[in-house]
């Protein structure tokens, strides 16, 4: 059975991803892409469908682990009756073949290791043919070969390869694992001591460019990194989590696959590079975004594929148990047709934001954008599934009419009194603009609640009103707004930490943890910035012991839960960690 959450690490080159478990096994990996099937599956079913263990024998060894500072590199120490080995995982910057470095380091006395990888395709189930040499071994199955190199003996176990061997003190021995084309030669070999310098130096370089004033530099920096590492290096799309299917509420069904692209969460961690100084990863995901939607907004979906793509057709994978036996184990995502009118707000937001940033808007995106601005004018009426992608009932989500009246308002104010817009659409654009606001201040606020609610005709409060605010919509000083932060936080908050909705709380749903970075948000512009630093400490310390933050933390379990890492959790902790200390990009200004 996987690990808790918590004792996964992350390691990736920007293209892909795998876990790293505090016990030594690699329990999940896609190659070549983020989206690409598995090979290595292990975390959403058990080790026949894939993992990569390397520990010592022993099986009382101690564990410890840490990134390298300002890196992706995993250094994990385990503490054995005769010795200490450290063991360090990373992925190489990819500049040819994609590979998976592992090596053994003696640090005190001597420890016998184990080695064992178990490779199966097809997310779990295909295994390779193996053609296994004393210190390499090669699989093939369909397109897809790999080769592990191996500073020790291996020994083939039937479909699977291992080995057992001995590290002293100042001793290295090293594993590496490529990806490549069966109807090719293997790639070249790969020197494991010249990799790992390269990675530490890409990354550090890459950190050492973020100088923005935090009192918690450490997490900031933590979170930037975990994010660039889910950019795709190729593309310029930004995953909402590498991972598939790890349950928000285990056996509940409610598990989804995030190895793809969602505009909205993209829109958000662009928000984040601005505001750390990061544009080179924000004009690359500009260029993403014009290629993915193209010239139709009409057709926008919302998400996409690494690539633009738009086949994201959901199935369930049969042969999988499930994360901690929560089935089923889905692959693709049909909420990516869905109507949540909300994207196209934070779209054109997020494009205001980096005009802001001094990012030029070119000629495909103000077309574009004229042709958001036509689409919303004509479906901002309709009902939808909202920011938390409700599979019921479409309703008219409040947070969702507030982002249609972000795309007029971004529109009008950046057109204001230039000399080539249309007189006759900037008026009728502002009486629309109007009358959003006018109904959403009388359908969306419930006077004997005192509150906005979470849609038309609800009862019940929901913590994406949070960015009503923050988007501009409402001044932070304004009565109802201060009303419905202080009913958030009566009804929705325990422990320090905010759910989503009202239902999410009452059922086994975890708290949002994106959500706790709003609400420190909200304070701060209330100036009650003791509580804003409360709020965001608090979310803080759900972290694991190496930073890593998923889509939710269940209280009463006291586990992280949903997909993880989780783009938008770090990418909240980026914006907040450094709002409370220093000025940030305005949204509306």
């Amino acid at each position: 059975m996987a690990a808790p959450l918590e004792d996964y690490a992350m390691i990736g080159d920007g293209q892909s991803a795998a876990l790293v478990g505090r016990n030594g096994s690699i329990d999940w990996l896609c190659w070549p892409r983020f989206d690409s099937d598995a090979c290595l599956a292990a975390l959403v079913g058990g080790e026949d469908n894939g993992h990569w263990l390397l520990a010592p024998q022993d099986a009382e060894a101690r564990a410890q682990r840490r990134y390298r500072d300002d890196t992706l590199i995993l250094d994990s120490e385990f503490v054995t009756g005769s010795g200490t080995v450290r063991v360090t995982d990373f992925m190489p910057e990819r500049k040819g073949a994609p590979a998976l470095v592992r090596i053994v380091t003696g640090l005190r006395g001597f420890a016998a290791m184990r080695m064992r990888l178990r490779l199966r395709f097809g997310y779990g189930l295909v295994p390779p043919w193996l053609e296994a040499e004393e210190r390499q071994a090669v699989g093939r199955v369909g397109p897809d070969l790999t080769i592990l190199r191996a500073g020790a003996p291996l020994d083939r176990d039937g479909r699977d390869v291992g080995a057992e061997f001995v590290v002293r003190a100042g001793e290295c021995c090293a594993f590496v694992l490529q990806f490549g084309s069966a109807q090719e030669r293997p790639p070249a070999a790969l020197d494991p001591q010249r990799a790992l310098a390269d990675t530490e130096q890409y990354w550090r370089g890459w950190i050492g460019g973020f100088d923005k004033p935090t009192d918690w530099p450490d997490a900031v920096r933590r979170s930037l990194i975990t994010l660039k590492a889910m950019i795709s290096h190729t593309t310029g799309g930004i995953v909402a989590a590498p991972t598939t299917s790890l349950p928000e509420v285990s056996g509940a069904g409610m598990n989804w696959d995030y190895r793809y692209c969602w505009l909205r969460d993209a829109a958000f961690a662009v928000s984040a590079l601005l505001n750390a100084n990061y544009h080179a990863e924000a004009e690359a995901w500009r260029d993403w975004i014009l290629r993915a939607i193209a010239g139709s907004p009409e057709h926008i979906q919302v998400m996409y594929r690494v690539d633009g793509g738009r086949d994201l057709n959901e199935w369930a994978v049969p042969w999988l148990s499930g994360y901690r036996w929560s089935v089923p184990v889905r692959v693709g995502n049909a909420a990516a047709h869905q109507r949540q009118i909300d994207v196209f707000g934070e779209l054109v937001d997020v494009m205001e934001l980096a005009a802001q940033a001094g990012i030029e808007r070119n000629a495909h995106w103000g077309a574009l954008e004229q042709d958001i601005v036509q689409h919303v004018a004509g479906v901002w009426g309709l009902a939808g599934h909202g920011l938390w992608e409700s599979r019921g009932e479409p309703r008219r989500h409040v947070y969702s009419q507030v982002m249609a009246w972000v795309v007029l308002d971004r529109f009008l104010k950046r057109n204001a009194g230039a000399p080539d817009a249309d007189p006759h659409l900037l008026k009728r654009l502002a009486a629309l603009r109007a009358e959003i606001h006018r109904e959403v201040c009388q359908e969306g606020f419930d006077g004997g609640l005192d509150s906005f609610v979470e849609y038309y005709g609800s009862r019940q409060v929901g913590a994406a009103l949070l960015l009503m605010p923050v988007v501009g919509f409402l001044p932070i000083d304004d009565s109802r707004v201060a009303a419905t932060i202080a009913r958030i936080e009566r009804e929705l908050m325990d422990d320090g930490l905010v759910y989503r909705t009202a239902e999410s709380r009452e059922g086994a749903q975890g708290a949002f943890l994106a959500c706790s970075c709003w609400l420190a948000d909200c304070r701060k512009m209330q100036g009650r910035d003791a509580a804003a630093r409360a709020a965001f400490e608090r979310l803080l310390a759900v972290r694991n012991d190496v930073g890593l933050l998923s889509e939710e933390y269940d209280i009463r379990r006291r586990r992280l839960t949903g997909n993880f890492p989780q783009a938008l959790s770090h990418l909240a902790l980026v914006n907040t960690g450094i709002g409370l200390c220093g000025p940030v990009l305005q949204r509306g200004a």
